[in-house]
């Protein structure tokens, strides 16, 4: 079996938070509610949001920025009516200066009289995002893919090695005139597994 080499050579890492977090930042009588949350989709963002709105219906703003994908390549930022960049886009400056994705950060305000200006409120949504990871945990995760296989039972042997040795999971499974499985693994083993399977005989497979 190939050896795995110098797993600092795969590029299917990223970090990310691992749980919710929340918490509340004073300035000036206003009040900010900060929140983090792992996120992987657009929909799950959606979900938090909507669920926030629900809950705080009667605060003045929701600023938020999210980031999605291994390398941050989708994002956005909202200011929810603050002042163009005042709000979302310090939220997303602290999620691109701790180096996260598959991130959402919301900072809901409740006005408290006074206003803080331009320059204050940039300092107040950056410390609420900044809160918000602070008071979270920053955990690596590594990018996943799949593959299909259909093998007939003479072969279980060979493949149930391959997954053994590679510490493969297998996601599902069928057997019944021959055998099908779903096998999940680290996007950086991709073309050693799928080269791999297919020196198996009689073996075929489906990636994604």
């Amino acid at each position: 079996m190939s050896d795995l080499g110098d797993e600092s050579t795969f590029e299917d890492k990223y970090h990310t938070v691992s749980r919710t977090s929340e918490g509340q930042y004073k300035d000036k009588g206003s009040k900010f509610f900060y929140f983090a949350y792992p996120v992987k989709t657009e929909e799950e963002i959606k979900i938090h949001l909507g669920d926030l709105r629900k809950k705080y219906f009667d605060a003045r703003h929701h600023c938020f920025a999210w980031m999605l994908g291994k390398n941050g390549d989708q994002f956005r930022a909202n200011d929810d009516g603050e002042p163009n960049h005042s709000a979302g886009d310090p939220i997303l400056g602290q999620i691109r200066s701790n180096t996260l994705t598959n991130i959402l950060i919301v900072v809901v305000r409740y006005f408290g009289g006074t206003k803080l200006g331009m320059g204050g409120l940039i300092q107040a949504y950056k410390t609420s995002a900044a809160l918000a990871i602070e008071e979270n945990e920053i955990v690596e995760e590594q990018v996943k893919t799949s593959v299909s296989i259909h093998f007939p039972y003479p072969v279980m042997n060979d493949v149930m090695k391959l997954i053994k040795s590679y510490d493969l999971q297998i996601v599902s499974q069928e057997m019944a005139l021959d055998c099908q499985m779903k096998l999940e693994f680290r996007k950086g083993l991709e073309e050693l597994i799928v080269h791999s399977l297919e020196e198996i005989e009689n073996l075929e497979l489906t990636i994604g």
